[in-house]
């Protein structure tokens, strides 16, 4: 439900103008909510004197604009996406709660299909030692689930496994990384845009990512991983690794001219 304070509202029709659902219309020179929409919040962002409200959201969160904090020098942003890295190399440090907060609330704000803000993030650190040793127990099942469809899959995890029997020191999947995040929507979309603002803001609070291919099909295959996890029938559209990194990268990585079509 979409709420507009008739005190309030100036009936500039500006909500109305931005609502893609066309819910608001125009009554005695007030914008009036008549039917339902997906609540996308365009309205409430849009309005001037702030009198566009959704109650079941909290409201206390919805921030003003601020030209200082808003603009970033397409320079600088360019330059912050060459220089990530894949890290696989992590300080023996947790993520500091506030820093994991702000990290998970740029996935939160990301774009979802609808609007239907159905995303789970699970994030394990407290309870990661717990979780990697069940990934160990179950990986035998896995393989052997694997080899008939995934064979590919099932090789590597083989090998992964045999050199944890040796040496349960060889992190080969978690490269010893303080923490584990799962992504998992009903929508893969939803996950991929949600991983790729988490993955910024990460490197805006000094740590770093990995993403795992590998432990995403682990889930994939495994109930009871996924029990544990809570993620219910959701898809795990994607897990990343997360920490401080313990490598310091001295510049950008080359790659390939881009494959670009300009019609």
């Amino acid at each position: 439900m979409v709420v507009i304070d008739q005190e309030t509202c100036i009936g500039c029709e500006a909500c109305r103008r931005d609502c893609p659902g066309e819910a608001i219309k125009m009554e005695n020179q007030k914008a009036v909510y008549y039917r339902s929409c997906i609540q996308c919040g365009h309205c409430v962002a849009v309005c001037p004197t702030a009198a566009v409200s959704i109650p079941e959201y909290d409201m206390e969160d919805v921030e003003n604009y601020q030209k200082e904090t808003f603009h970033i020098e397409p320079a600088t942003y360019l330059h912050a996406v060459k220089f990530r890295r894949s890290i696989r190399n992590f300080k023996n440090r947790k993520l500091e709660e506030d820093v994991v907060l702000r990290i998970l609330d740029a996935g939160r704000y990301s774009a979802t299909a609808k609007n239907l803000q159905g995303t789970t993030f699970v994030f394990v650190q407290e309870r990661l030692e717990e979780f990697k040793a069940l990934v160990w127990k179950e990986m035998p099942g896995i393989i052997e689930s694997l080899k008939k469809n995934k064979p590919d899959y099932a090789r590597a995890f083989h090998l992964f496994y045999r050199r944890w029997e040796k040496d349960p020191e060889q992190d080969t999947l978690f490269f010893n990384a303080p923490a584990f995040l799962v992504i998992a929507t009903d929508n893969p979309w939803d996950g991929g845009l949600a991983a790729a603002n988490i993955e910024n803001m990460a490197a805006a609070e000094g740590a770093g990512v990995l993403y795992s291919g590998y432990t995403q099909r682990i889930l994939t295959s495994s109930p009871v991983l996924r029990k544990w996890l809570e993620v219910g029938e959701k898809t795990v559209s994607c897990c990343m690794l997360l920490g401080y990194p313990a490598v310091t990268y001295k510049r950008t990585a080359p790659r390939k001219q881009a494959d670009v079509i300009m019609r």
